[in-house]
């Protein structure tokens, strides 16, 4: 007869490789430099190998010789261990190694077995929100997502980390910055004025580009998206809540091959425009540019479509005037104020600058003819969106308020020509400095390309 009692199931765990990693360690602290950073105190199971590995890094931290004496000397002052019972354990522990050059091995089981133990948790939180069904479908659905995903992605989001894992880890990216001697890991706009005074986009920059309606701000986040996936290597998506994809695609082919905009509505295209058509067309089908435009999403929706694009690197939402948000609230400024943080969030746990296009109010047309160069003060509907952005840049044309004929003054022939300049203003920038970057703008391709002139600011 089949006995159906269930078994009682074990946590996934591996004591033994616990102990190897300490042992390895104890016995030769150097080893430590190989695995720094793959390993928290969180993915020890035993709560005194816990206190082990906390008492290992902040000596290592400190450069402070690691051996069995030492080493419990540090645990009896933090009152973990008595001296006997302490120094039988660590010497037993050094002594059990095998061979330290496996000690990558008995942190990837460690990890692989942590990792395990984190799944279980997750599905049990995610079986009780669906049992207790107390929250919306749709946010249980993207909770469970987002519990799968942080996991997937080494996202720690419940427990609080000790300040030497983070040492470990900041000292292995110092390290490796080092070693490429000044080349970042950021993704760069392909514009070099803009590059050099961002340092690049980093990981969870939260990037705004405001400008005027038809000043370019789609252009220049589309000329942006281009370049970084084409330098780059990664994916890049494009949240287009305003044009079609299609819209998009055209605005893409024109600003590449250089075809004016009007000749691709009408299709009016002499044979070498289908052939440089042809070239882009091929260039663009080998990078990894995917195109939303659904209209009215929110941010939510965003995160789970982001969580199925593999090599992410950098997200473009155009604009955050047309997203949705889930609040209550009737106030517009409290919505994209709830909206701004949520995608500072979304561009922190997704580790990838997110650039996002925002319409200016009308202060700048009201400044007159001498400079209606647009300020932080100008971002419509909301202070939030200033104060949540790592960086904020602005999009200038003199010649756009000419062609509106807003307060034009008369042309004088003694300025020089700026039909087709442009101005990037860099208005904050957590990272870096703050200025302006003259650019080239050619209207009839929707294209920004960098001009061979000294930044201002």
């Amino acid at each position: 007869m089949e006995d159906n009692t269930l078994a009682i199931k074990q946590m996934p765990v591996a004591i033994d490789a616990e102990q190897a990693f300490l042992g390895a360690v104890i016995k030769k602290p150097d080893a430590f430099d190989t695995v720094g950073g793959m390993l928290t105190r969180d993915d020890f199971y035993l709560e005194e190998h816990k206190h082990i590995y906390d008492a290992v890094t902040k000596m290592y931290n400190e450069s402070r010789t690691i051996d069995p004496v030492t080493l419990v000397n540090a645990l009896v002052e933090s009152g973990i261990r008595d001296q006997a019972g302490g120094i039988q354990y660590i010497t037993l522990l050094a002594s059990s190694v095998a061979t330290v050059a496996n000690i990558k091995d008995y942190a990837r089981i460690i990890k692989d077995k942590s990792t395990l133990r984190r799944l279980i948790t997750a599905c049990d939180e995610i079986s009780v929100e669906a049992y207790e069904g107390t929250s919306p479908v749709r946010a249980i659905i993207d909770s469970a997502e987002q519990k799968i995903f942080d996991i997937s992605n080494n996202n720690d989001t419940k427990d609080m980390r000790h300040i030497g894992d983070i040492l470990q880890v900041f000292y292995r990216e110092l390290a490796t910055l080092a070693d490429k001697k000044g080349k970042l890991d950021g993704v760069k706009t392909g514009f070099s004025g803009v590059d050099e005074m961002l340092v690049e986009m980093g990981k969870g920059d939260f990037i705004i580009v405001g400008a005027r309606p038809g000043m370019g701000k789609t252009s220049f986040a589309l000329n942006v998206a281009t370049n970084a996936a084409k330098s780059s290597g990664k994916a890049v998506a494009i949240f287009s809540l305003e044009m079609s994809g299609e819209q998009l695609v055209s605005r893409l082919i024109s600003s590449e091959a250089l075809i004016d905009s009007h000749n691709l509505r009408t299709g009016m295209l002499t044979t070498e425009d289908w052939e440089n058509i042809a070239g882009v067309v091929s260039v663009l089908s080998g990078t990894d540019i995917y195109i939303d435009d659904t209209s009215s999403i929110g941010v939510t929706e965003m995160r789970s479509k982001l969580r199925r694009v593999p090599n992410l690197g950098l997200v473009v939402i155009d604009y955050i005037g047309l997203m949705q948000t889930t609040g209550n609230s009737d106030n517009r400024a409290q919505q994209v104020g709830e909206i701004s943080r949520n995608l500072k969030i979304m561009a922190k746990d997704f580790g990838v600058p997110i650039v996002c296009c925002a319409q200016l109010n009308r202060g700048t047309e009201a400044r007159g003819v001498t400079n209606k160069r647009p300020t932080l003060s100008d971002l419509r509907d909301s202070g939030s969106i200033e104060q949540d952005a790592d960086i904020v840049m602005f999009l200038y044309r003199d010649k756009y308020y000419k062609d509106i004929g807003a307060d034009a003054e008369p042309e004088d022939s003694s300025l020089p020509d700026t039909s087709n300049t442009a101005e990037v203003i860099i208005a904050k920038n957590r990272h870096g400095s703050t200025g302006s970057v003259k650019m080239g703008w050619i209207g009839q391709f929707t294209k920004f390309r960098s001009l061979d002139l000294n930044r201002e600011g």
